[in-house]
C-alpha cells in the first residue's frame, strides 16, 4: 500500500506515520512532502493509494495543490480547523481527523477508507466548487478578528474578551457591551467600527444599534412586522431585529 503524506510539521507527520504503521502492520511504503511544490512533483510522478493531508503547508493551503494535479485516490485531511471547515468534505464522504486528535479518531477515519475503497463507491475527486468552497472558509477562519477589548475603568485598565460579550449596543459615539453575567463595558467605539472587528460567524448586528452573540442566544420569538424578539443571556431586556435585517438573521442562524 503505497501513501502519501502532506504535513510540513516534523512532529505531526512521525505521529501520523506512526499510527499509519501500527494500523496496517507495517505494510506500508509512504512518500511525504512538506509544501505544495513537493507534494505536486510527487503526485505528478507516483500513484497513491491513500492520501493524508493537512490543510496548511509551507508555501500554502493543500486545496490549491489539488487543483494543480487531478487527484484520483481517497483523501482524509489532518487538520485543527474545525467542524463548520468540513461540511464539504461529509458530502463528499471525503473523511477527516480533527487536531489533536486521538488514536480511536484516526482507527476511526482509516476503517472508513478501508470501508469505501473495499465496496469501490468512494469518489474522491474534488470538484472546484467543493475548494472554492473549502477555500472560502479557510480565509474566513484566517482573518485575524478581534479576541479582546481594552476597557478603561477609573482604577486601571479591564481586558474584556470577546467569546465573553452576549451583545454589543451602540450609545452615542461609544457603545455598551454586556457580558453574560449582566455586567455592562463602556468601549469608546462606535458600532459600526466595532461589527468590523468581530467574527461574523458569532456576531450579528440585529438592527442600527445592536450586536448580538450567538452562543448566548437562549430565545427567539416572532414578532409583528416581520421581526424577530431575541432574549439574550445577561441581558434584562429583549432585542428585536429590523425588518431589514430579520431575513439574514435566519440565515445566519442556519
Amino acid at each position: 500500500m503505497n501513501l502519501l503524506i502532506l504535513e510540513d510539521e516534523i512532529p505531526a507527520y512521525q505521529k501520523l506515520l506512526s499510527h499509519l504503521k501500527t494500523f496496517f502492520d507495517d505494510d506500508i511504503t509512504n512518500h511525504w512532502a512538506r509544501s505544495i511544490v513537493e507534494g505536486k512533483s510527487l503526485l505528478e510522478a507516483n500513484t497513491y493509494d491513500l492520501i493524508l493531508s493537512d490543510i496548511k503547508l509551507l508555501d500554502g493551503i493543500s486545496f490549491d495543490l489539488f487543483n494543480q494535479v487531478e487527484v484520483s485516490c481517497p483523501i482524509i485531511f489532518c487538520s485543527a480547523y474545525d467542524d463548520y471547515l468540513f461540511q464539504a468534505f461529509n458530502t463528499n464522504g471525503i473523511a477527516y481527523i480533527l487536531k489533536p486528535y486521538t488514536n480511536a479518531d484516526f482507527i476511526k477515519a482509516l476503517e472508513k477508507y478501508q470501508s469505501l475503497f473495499k465496496q469501490g463507491e468512494y469518489d474522491s475527486k474534488l470538484s472546484n466548487e467543493t475548494l472554492s468552497a473549502l477555500k472560502l472558509a479557510l480565509q474566513d477562519e484566517q482573518i485575524n478578528y478581534k479576541k479582546r477589548f481594552v476597557i478603561k475603568r477609573p482604577n486601571g485598565i479591564q481586558l474584556l474578551n470577546t467569546s465573553d460579550i452576549s451583545m454589543i449596543e451602540a450609545s452615542g459615539d461609544f457603545c455598551i457591551a454586556t457580558d453574560q453575567e449582566g455586567k455592562r463595558h463602556p468601549i469608546s467605539q462606535t458600532i459600526g467600527s466595532i461589527v468590523q472587528q468581530l467574527p461574523p460567524k458569532k456576531f450579528f448586528r440585529i438592527n442600527r444599534s445592536e450586536i448580538v452573540h450567538i452562543d448566548f442566544i437562549e430565545q427567539i420569538e416572532s414578532h409583528f412586522k416581520n421581526r424577530l424578539l431575541i432574549t439574550i443571556k445577561g441581558c434584562k431586556e429583549k432585542s428585536m431585529t429590523s425588518t431589514s435585517t430579520t431575513s439574514d438573521f435566519r440565515k445566519w442562524l442556519e
